[in-house]
């Protein structure tokens, strides 16, 4: 077998081994890709999240209904596989949804600094407390990604620019405010739980920004803890 056949049969194995069997590789989009018939090993966990009978058995319906969250949320490939990476998404939204209206149970953020904006990376929420009085959130946010991650410590707001497009990036940065270098908190035009995650901003649905752009100002106090999964 020469050297050229070999790579290309090596190359199939290897895409068997990660693409279930009914997804065509090459030619279209994952956009375009049709649904999976296989089930996934989180299919009764994807199906109970979507409100799906649980029989951890795929259907079509269960597949469109799939496809549709991972699509919505920039999962890749969007073929309505139930699998690690959107249940891992489903399961921070879960655990997200678990903390109600009490996002600093734990006491780690500071309740001596007056308002202060917190940021828990461990469960990718954000809010605003004033002393121990909740004031806004806990909303959901993207931080960032393995070898861009948001740092940890107390900053504070240093520089706020309502319709900022980073230099380095070359991308819009609506209601920046800016609190670590270049790390800031800011609206995103794509799903907050999209993986991987940012560069090192604390993006954020557009609502939720601007409510922020609103209640906080330059000096304000900004706590970042935690670790978020994957980094």
């Amino acid at each position: 077998m020469g050297d050229r056949r070999r790579r290309m049969v090596v190359g199939a194995a290897v895409v068997g081994l990660l693409v279930p069997a009914s997804v065509v590789v090459g030619g279209g989009s994952a956009a375009a890709a049709s649904c999976t018939t296989q089930a996934g090993p989180n299919q009764k966990q994807v199906e109970r999240f979507l409100g799906r009978p649980v029989d951890g058995r795929q259907s079509a319906a269960d597949c469109k209904a799939t496809k549709a969250f991972q699509t919505k949320h920039g999962i890749s490939p969007n073929i309505g596989y139930a699998g690690p990476v959107t249940w891992k998404v489903m399961d921070l939204m879960n655990r997200q949804k678990a903390v109600g209206n009490k996002p600093n149970r734990s006491g780690k953020c500071p309740t001596n600094k007056g308002r202060i904006a917190c940021v828990d990376l461990t469960l990718q929420l954000s809010w605003i407390q004033d002393g121990a009085t909740l004031k806004y959130g806990p909303v959901p946010v993207r931080t960032g990604r393995n070898g861009y991650e948001t740092r940890t410590g107390a900053k504070k707001v240093y520089w706020r620019h309502k319709n900022h497009v980073s230099s380095i990036y070359h991308v819009s940065m609506p209601y920046s405010q800016f609190f670590d270098g270049g790390q800031a908190f800011h609206s995103v035009g794509v799903s907050v739980w999209s993986q991987p995650g940012s560069h090192g901003c604390v993006n954020m649905r557009t609502a939720d920004a601007k409510a922020y752009w609103d209640r906080l100002k330059n000096g304000d106090d900004v706590f970042v803890y935690g670790r978020k999964s994957g980094t």
